[in-house]
């Protein structure tokens, strides 16, 4: 058998010091690139007092300002470019449901890079030449599909195409076709097994092997919830679209301990949410990313509002990320205390009687906020055990989290099932416009 050590590329075959190098030399050029071509990284480094020659260590970049999203959002469409528009061969773009979309750009060297990059995260996954790879993410201005496409091709995989939608011919799909790899939110991993279920499949028996699983946060309770239900490998990807899209980063199936950052492509600091502060690195704060070889829109220090911290390399050279906890903008503040959706779905997760189908509906009474964890039943749960499960969470939510919430455990399969990126949080919360 193969050793993983003998189909590593030569970025995963550096040393430390060959990296940081490496790194250096490409943060200086994408600085440069950067202030060269686009208006807004001009102006945002003058008003700093910083110019990328300022940059002689690696140390050196926490002296240029943060790209937010609402910077990509003023130069909407093509302001944040470095290229002339007629070089752009692909643009994508973010959902846009709570303002204007952030539309990204690529040149054939950038879609050539992505495809490494994924292929690289598909191998270190546990993926290899052909596989068969269900690709179920969406497809379309989401860069997740077409990112996890053509990522399994220059692997040399076989892609199914299947997208989102579509649930019961998913997985016919499957068993049809014969899959070792499948690629989806873990979310909607969960509704597939759900319908293999439904038509009395067992999961187990399938051709799977590996998931590759992104999009959302996930729990280590969610991955054991998905591995023991399907008897595959469950691994993260990480990415977004203002960054390149998915294979940013990846675990690698040999270890499953977080992350491994692509630092030879992007640069990953860890800063406090509030000051902006680079923290040492082990502590727990906001990832920001600087792209070191991107063309078409170069990145620096774009402020993801991804909550987790920075560990050394394990399995490769690259630190290692833990998987994301939360989002700074997702984190609710329910009567003075912080909690995460991540948080919510532990409990439910080892909760006995219940599915790991969830929702969070924020509502106020009177003037204050209260919180109502919706979790479906499984569908062999006596009434009993459902009274006694929301008991069980109301009293772990309490201990655990030290806030009080209403616990409703609903009907099997009552909660609008993801094809995407799940909604967790419903916030019914009169809007206080004054």
């Amino acid at each position: 058998m193969t050793d993983v050590a003998d189909l590593l590329d030569a970025g995963e075959r550096l040393g430390a010091e060959e990296l940081r190098a490496l790194q250096l030399e490409r943060l200086r050029a994408s600085l440069r690139h950067a202030y060269e071509h686009v208006p807004f990284y001009r102006e945002s480094f003058d008003r700093a007092g910083v110019r990328p020659e300022d940059c002689r260590t690696l140390a050196d970049l926490a002296r240029f300002p943060f790209t937010t999203k609402a910077d990509l959002r003023a130069n909407y469409p093509y302001g944040m470019f470095a290229v002339p528009r007629e070089r752009i061969r692909r643009l994508h773009a973010s959902s846009g449901t709570t303002g204007r979309p952030t539309v990204v750009g690529y040149t054939d060297r950038d879609l050539s890079l992505w495809a490494d990059l994924v292929a690289r995260s598909i191998r270190a996954a546990g993926g290899r030449p052909g596989d068969v790879v269900h690709v179920a993410y969406g497809y379309g201005l989401f860069t997740g599909g077409l990112g996890a496409h053509y990522g399994a091709e220059r692997l040399g995989c076989t892609v199914v195409p299947a997208s989102g939608g579509m649930t019961a011919r998913q997985v016919r799909l499957i068993l049809d076709l014969e899959p070792s790899v499948i690629m989806v939110t873990p979310s909607y991993m969960l509704t597939l097994l759900d319908e293999f279920e439904r038509q009395g499949v067992d999961p187990r028996s399938t051709s799977l092997r590996v998931g590759v699983f992104g999009a959302e946060p996930w729990t280590e309770p969610m991955r054991r919830e998905i591995e023991e239900r399907c008897a595959i490998d469950a691994v993260d990807i990480y990415g977004l679209s203002e960054v390149i899209g998915p294979g940013v980063a990846q675990e690698c199936a040999e270890t499953k301990d977080g992350l491994h950052v692509w630092e030879d492509h992007f640069y990953p600091e860890i800063v406090d949410p509030v000051t902006g502060e680079v923290l040492p690195e082990g502590e727990r704060g906001e990832l920001v990313f600087t792209s070191l070889t991107k063309e078409a829109m170069p990145i620096v220090r774009y402020r993801t509002r991804d909550l987790t911290r920075l560990l050394p390399g394990t399995a490769r050279v690259f630190r290692r990320m833990e998987r994301i906890t939360g989002r700074s903008d997702d984190m609710v503040i329910l009567r003075g205390v912080n909690l995460f959706p991540t948080q919510i779905e532990e409990i439910v997760l080892r909760t006995p009687g219940v599915a790991p189908h969830f929702q969070l509906r924020l509502t106020r009474e009177g003037r204050l906020d209260a919180l109502t964890v919706r979790a479906e039943a499984r569908p062999d749960a006596p009434a009993e055990v459902r009274e006694a499960a929301a008991r069980a969470i109301v009293a772990a939510v309490k201990d655990g989290i030290g806030v009080s919430v209403d616990v409703e455990i609903v009907e099997p399969e009552s909660l609008e099932r993801s094809v995407g990126k799940i909604r967790r949080i419903v916030d019914l919360r009169p809007r206080d416009d004054g």
